[in-house]
This record gives structure tokens, sequence and C-alpha cells, in this order.
């Protein structure tokens, strides 16, 4: 008698009376069997033998389910959802990538005063070099890519913006050219040390960049006495990177979640 390869062998099997009947009455009449003498004896009709093709019945019973799934390949990965506050943050010039030293601190007192609402933060994708020609646009691209995206894909999300030193410069040319259906979708705008000097104006030929008057009234402009990049007259560098500890950054957190 010729038996199936093993893996195919219980693939399907029916343990109905009637087929029990027909299995029983093949193996009798397999001319090898039937030379045995004596009736014929089917495993399934034996206690022990039954509980030996019950246990591989479903081995080969899991093992046949699975071969649909692995042919149809890994699933699809799950978007991920959308947050109920998102903060785009750009950093200062010649800070690693990432959102920078004030951008971390803006998170990190922003975030326990938002509760159990969940945040997502987006460091803005940029050079944040001294070539501020090239920099600051390809962050204001960046920055303006995210925004209208995020508003088309998550339109219950509420955007916090911000930037340090450079990186307010960016957010403010990435808001420029906003439409007021996505600027709707903004709900803070926090910036410090912007380039607002007559000082900060001779380090690129462009034209300094000024905050979107669709945000006039979300943002919070930010800038410590004598800093010379914001501080018309400003002399003090030392001015420019004490943010934190004049308190701007959790003055302009509690602003930020008030308007959230």
């Amino acid at each position: 008698m010729a038996f199936a390869p093993r893996a195919e062998r219980f693939v399907g099997v029916d343990s109905s009376k009637e087929s029990l009947a027909e299995c029983a009455r093949q193996v009798s009449a397999h001319p090898r069997l039937s030379r045995m003498g004596g009736a014929v004896r089917h495993p399934y009709m034996d206690k022990k033998y039954a509980r030996r093709v019950t246990r591989m019945l479903g081995a080969g019973s899991v093992a046949a389910g699975a071969l649909p799934i692995a042919l149809a390949g890994p699933p699809a990965a799950a978007a991920a959802p959308c947050p109920d506050v998102e903060i785009v943050f750009a950093r200062g010039t010649t800070e690693p990538p990432g959102v920078g030293g004030i951008g971390q601190a803006f998170v990190d007192s922003l975030r326990p005063q938002l509760g159990a609402r969940s945040v997502d933060v987006y460091a803005v994708d940029y050079p944040a070099s001294n070539d501020f020609d090239t920099s600051t646009p390809a962050g204001a691209n960046d920055a303006s890519a995210h925004i209208q995206s995020t508003a088309a894909n998550c339109p219950s999300t509420k955007m916090v913006l911000g930037g340090y030193s450079q990186g307010a410069g960016v957010i403010d040319l990435a808001t420029a050219g906003l439409s007021p259906d996505v600027a709707d979708h903004v709900a803070a705008n926090a910036e410090f040390g912007a380039p607002r000097s007559s000082f900060a104006d001779t380090l690129s030929p462009a034209t300094l960049p000024v905050i979107s008057p669709l945000l006039a009234t979300k943002t919070i402009d930010l800038c410590v006495p004598n800093d010379p990049i914001c501080y018309q007259g400003g002399w003090d560098m030392g001015a420019h990177v004490s943010y934190v500890q004049t308190g701007m950054v959790d003055q302009a957190a509690t602003f930020a979640a008030a308007k959230v």
C-alpha cells in the first residue's frame, strides 16, 4: 500500500463514521494486509492508536493551517496613531541633530503641563550651519512640509511650533507661506533669541524673516536683554545661551500649554 508523504497524510482527514468504515474496507481489501488473517483492526478503532493519531492530526493541522499565512507574507505595519499634540522644534546654529538644548528644555517643561494628552516631538531636519543662505531655507522647507503633512494626515492634532536662534528664523520662514487652513492647526509658537537685531541681519545677505501674521496671537517671542541676536544693541553672547536660566523656557511652555 502506497502512503502519501507524512506532511500530506493527515491534511484534511475526515474522522466521520462513514470515512472510518471506508478506510477499514480499503485496508481489508489490501492483498498484503488481507493475508494477516483475522479481522482487520483499524487504528481509529483502538484507543491507543486513536490517541496517537489524534496527536499527529493536531500537528498536521497546525502545519497545514500555517501554510497560507507564510505564503501571504508579513502583515503591513499599522500606521502610527496621531498624537493629541505635536511639538515641532528647530534647533540653534551648530547644535547637533535633534531639538537642541533649548528645545529639549521646552519639551520637558511643556509635556507635564499637557496632562494625559499624547505628545509627539518632531525635530526639524536641517544643517543648522553658519551658512545661513542655504541652512535656513533648508530648515524652512523641511518644517513647512512637515507642518502641512501633519495638518492633512492628522487634522485633530494640535501643533506647537518652536525654534531657537537660527531655528526661530527657520520657523518664521516656514510659516510665512502657510494657508489659513493649515495655520489653524497650529495652536502655539514659541521662539527664543530669534534673529531680529541689525547685528543678526549682517550675518546673512537675505532679509531677516518675520513672524507670520496668521500666528501673531499664537506666538511668544522671547529675548534675553543684551542678547545680540535678538536685542538691538545687545553685546552679551552669554545672554544668548541663558534662556533656561532666566526662566523664559518655562514661561514659553506655560504660554503654549494654555493655547493647546
